[in-house]
């Protein structure tokens, strides 16, 4: 199953769309763009591998990987940008302003539901611009 990420990108920030299936579940805020910069960037777009993991800090979330250059990449709840994100993604419901959101962990679990269910083995982020 293919989760895209359609962004927008913002001075100081990235706020983005998420679909399934071509069907909108949610909104997502991200760090601005900074050259992919470990811990001060959003992820450079493109399609990569996710994978339900459970994390220690975050619980159960989704793991980005083959991002080059970088590691560790979560998307994972959170409602400030600036505040709780380090290069990963979260999801939220709602777009407040400045990179915030609301609702984070309902939006991830709702995220989570639709992989789960999907039956599918191999999930994957594809990550562009919004057109």
């Amino acid at each position: 199953m293919i989760v895209e990420l359609q962004r927008t990108y913002r001075e100081g920030w990235t706020d983005g769309m998420i679909f399934i299936c071509n069907i909108l579940l949610c909104r997502s805020i991200e760090l601005k763009w900074a050259n992919n910069e470990r811990n001060v960037s959003c992820v450079t777009e493109g399609v990569y591998p996710l994978a339900i993991i459970q994390h220690p800090k975050f619980g159960e979330c989704l793991q980005v990987s083959a991002v080059k250059g970088r590691s560790g990449i979560l998307v994972h709840a959170a409602n400030d940008a600036q505040k709780e994100l380090r290069g990963c993604i979260a999801p939220v419901f709602s777009l407040m302003e400045n990179g915030k959101g609301q609702h984070s962990k309902l939006a991830l679990g709702y995220i989570m539901e639709n992989l789960k269910r999907s039956g599918d083995k191999e999930h994957y982020l594809k990550i562009i611009k919004k057109p």
